[in-house]
């Protein structure tokens, strides 16, 4: 940016188009049409320093407001004369010298993002009651948190740029009518603790009306490319104007964020949590041997879409990017791979492309706050973990029990799937006879009942547990808590665990950040976490915490044990490890940072946008191509779920139908179409499209073939006959 910003006389004239062209529902910001050429800014910019630099510096805008609309500027500058000045020297120095730390300075500054769309489709995303149900987890709270940061951050920063308005944020997910007693079949719902930020919830739909039951992630493609039409036309009613950002989130969210920038050209960021590809060894080259379960020619195709679609990607680690001396990073080992008889990646994305960016998300401090703060501490919670942790009686929430109760507890909590590891960590725990004479082990994790969970990993994982049970006799010390959905009651177990001076243990096989190591190391619990993946960089090892292998269960035990029996020696060792972890919280993961940052990036990249415009022109076509004739006949080929009962339902109206950017009609040139055409066949209805016209083909190719035998016949009649008469005569 900085590079083309100083290549000649002129270039700043992109950077005038882009202040020009700022606007909040058609009222002008920061500048107005009579500044129409850099010069003229320039001396605009002189002039208005002479006028402000003779006013106090707490001098309210209104005050000078009138004068510098002679000028040519608009409000959104600042909301004081300090501030203002402060911004219009920061542009005065950029024209002059676009150096990169007073471009991102200035973009920190400029009112560019008013609403914002996330994108979050798989699971039930809700606010209550879904925490543990298939595909539901960290994602979830990551969002949740991100939104009420994100608020907060914007509705400072519209003060601090003097402007009276609202910002407003959707988080975009599906509509599930089988909602299993949660809000996922409400449309429209509140953020809680937000003041303009909801849920907005748009079915799946498919050829038999809406689909009712939830479906994998992992199944979820032939559904995308409608959802995404269906969301537009939604989001646009909602906002009564088109966002400034979306944000997409994992595979799924991510394409759809993609088909919908291009469709309402705004900047897109894109996260991506966890690239499977990593998480499978070899995901890639046996793709064939895996794709009934897990479908990775969709996804892996879908993933190499979004993000060279996009214009930043979000990462919370390094490791996330460029892995490590041992593995490659999750993006970096997209750069090239095989998927055998499908197709050969050669340069799937550049690692090395400015658009990637590191910023490390918090954890709720109201939730997630240390345990020696006694006077926050949630003691109402205090019976029912009690009885969470040591009743004696298994039931529908807990199985196992703790029959020395003086021991610390070691204490997991994650989904109950094959890459969190938590059975794993249970045969770990089960193997180390040390390790068991000297802590308790308590997991929260799925269902017990592997015929109450729809997710075929969690269903396996569920009767290892049993059997892991069984063959290490861990009755006595080991308790298996269901899944817990109560985030406040949540934190409370967290510092309840800190009381007995136990541990967390997180032991995922990859992990692509890890909520929960910083949720229990801002309660101060100790915390072991794997060394694959982001907790390696959470966590200093040895000092704010542990690292553990997860491939090498005996040696992690063996590090866990020697915590403990440390623990035991010197009993300031345990507090100084929990000191030292919540010190590296504080310093580093907040969601104030993670928020400045990020709209920042909003900022900055949707003016790399604009100045890469027609460079990007050859990329997008090209992504485009792929998705047509590559994405779209892979998304095909996922099964589509039958149901007894589907009920054909229009899109419900969250509001008045009013006149949108999506109705004006003067303009309706302004929305591109999607990156597919309109005329695409629904995945939906494939399937029995398929079987239609296969039959009529079969049919049909009966007939010719009794056609053809028939005038072949009468073709041979003929020349005899003709043959016959020749010689006869």
């Amino acid at each position: 940016m900085f590079s083309k910003l100083w290549e000649s006389s002129e270039s700043s004239r992109p950077l005038l188009d882009y202040l020009l062209a700022l606007n909040h529902q058609g009222e002008d910001l920061l500048i107005n049409e009579t500044l129409d050429t850099v010069a003229k800014l320039k001396t605009a910019l002189l002039t208005a320093n002479n006028v402000i630099s003779a006013l106090p510096k707490e001098t309210p805008y209104k005050n000078f407001e009138q004068r510098l609309k002679e000028l040519g500027f608009e409000k959104g500058w600042g909301h004081n004369a300090e501030r203002v000045q402060e911004t219009m020297m920061t542009l005065s120095e950029v024209l002059q010298t676009p150096e990169p730390a007073k471009l991102e300075s200035l973009f920190s500054w400029l009112p560019t993002v008013f609403g914002i769309v996330i994108l979050s489709p798989h699971g039930y995303f809700g606010q209550s009651d879904v925490l543990g149900l298939p595909d539901t987890g960290g994602q979830v709270v990551y969002i949740l948190d991100q939104v009420k940061a994100l608020e907060e951050a914007l509705l400072l920063r519209f003060k601090q740029q003097g402007l009276a308005v609202k910002p407003q944020i959707l988080v975009v997910t599906r509509l599930i009518p089988d909602a299993r007693g949660t809000k996922c079949n409400q449309e429209l719902e509140p953020i809680i603790n937000t003041k303009h930020s909801h849920i907005l919830r748009v079915p799946f739909q498919t050829d038999n009306g809406v689909l009712q039951q939830w479906v994998s992630r992992f199944d979820i493609y032939p559904y995308l490319e409608k959802f995404a039409q269906d969301a537009v036309a939604k989001i646009l009613e909602h906002m009564e104007c088109k966002p400034d950002l979306i944000i997409g989130n994992y595979s799924d969210g991510n394409l759809v964020a993609s088909l919908m920038a291009r469709k309402l050209g705004i900047t897109q960021g894109t996260i991506a949590h966890a690239l499977e590809k990593t998480k499978y060894e070899d995901s890639d080259v046996k793709w064939k041997e895996l794709e009934a379960k897990y479908h990775f020619s969709c996804q892996f195709t879908a993933d190499i879409i979004a993000m060279n679609a996009t214009d930043f990607i979000i990462t919370s680690t390094y490791q996330e990017i460029a892995g490590s001396k041992e593995k490659p990073g999750q993006y970096e080992s997209h750069a090239a791979f095989t998927m055998p008889g499908l197709h050969r990646v050669v340069s799937g994305i550049n690692i090395f492309d400015p658009k990637f960016n590191i910023v490390a998300p918090g954890a709720d401090q109201s939730v997630y706050f240390p345990y020696t703060e006694k006077k926050r501490r949630l003691s109402s919670f205090h019976p029912a973990i009690e009885e969470l942790l040591y009743s004696q009686n298994d039931n529908n929430e807990h199985i196992g029990f703790l029959a020395d109760r003086s021991k610390p507890i070691i204490f997991s909590m994650a989904r109950l799937d094959t890459v969190k590891n938590i059975t794993g960590l249970t045969e770990w725990y089960g193997k180390n006879k040390r390790l068991r004479d000297l802590v308790n082990l308590v997991v929260v994790a799925g269902f017990f009942d592997p015929s109450k969970s729809n997710d075929r990993e969690e269903q396996a994982e569920i009767k290892r547990m049993h059997q892991l049970m069984e063959q290490y006799r861990l009755r006595g010390q080991f308790r298996w808590i269901a899944a817990q959905t109560d985030r406040l009651r949540n934190g409370e177990l967290y510092r309840c665990i800190a009381d007995t001076k136990g541990a967390f243990v997180q032991p995922a096989l990859y992990e692509a950040f890890g909520l929960t190591v910083i949720e229990a190391m801002n309660c101060g619990l100790p915390t072991f976490a794997t060394n694959k993946g982001g907790p390696a960089e959470i966590i200093v090892d040895g000092a704010s915490g542990f690292h553990i292998d997860p491939n090498n269960g005996d040696k992690s035990s063996n590090i866990i044990a020697d915590f403990f029996d440390k623990c035991r020696t010197d009993a300031e060792h345990w507090k100084r490890v929990s000191a030292a972890g919540l010190h590296r919280i504080q310093e580093c993961y907040t969601w104030e940072i993670y928020a400045n940052k990020l709209l920042n990036m909003g900022s900055i990249y949707g003016f790399w946008r604009q100045l890469n415009k027609e460079q990007n022109l050859t990329k997008q076509r090209y992504i485009q191509l792929l998705y047509n004739l590559q994405f779209r006949n892979l998304a095909r080929t996922v099964p589509i779920p039958r149901e007894q009962a589907q009920v054909h339902l229009p899109l419900p109206i969250s509001k008045p139908q009013q006149s949108t950017v999506l109705d004006a009609p003067a303009e309706p040139q302004q929305i591109p179409p999607l990156v597919v055409s309109d005329e695409g066949p629904q995945p939906a209805a494939e399937t029995s499209r398929t079987r239609v016209k296969s039959l009529q083909r079969k049919k049909t190719s009966y007939f010719h073939r009794l056609c053809f035998i028939v005038g072949y016949l009468l073709l041979i009649y003929y020349v005899l006959r003709k043959l016959y008469y020749k010689f006869t005569w």
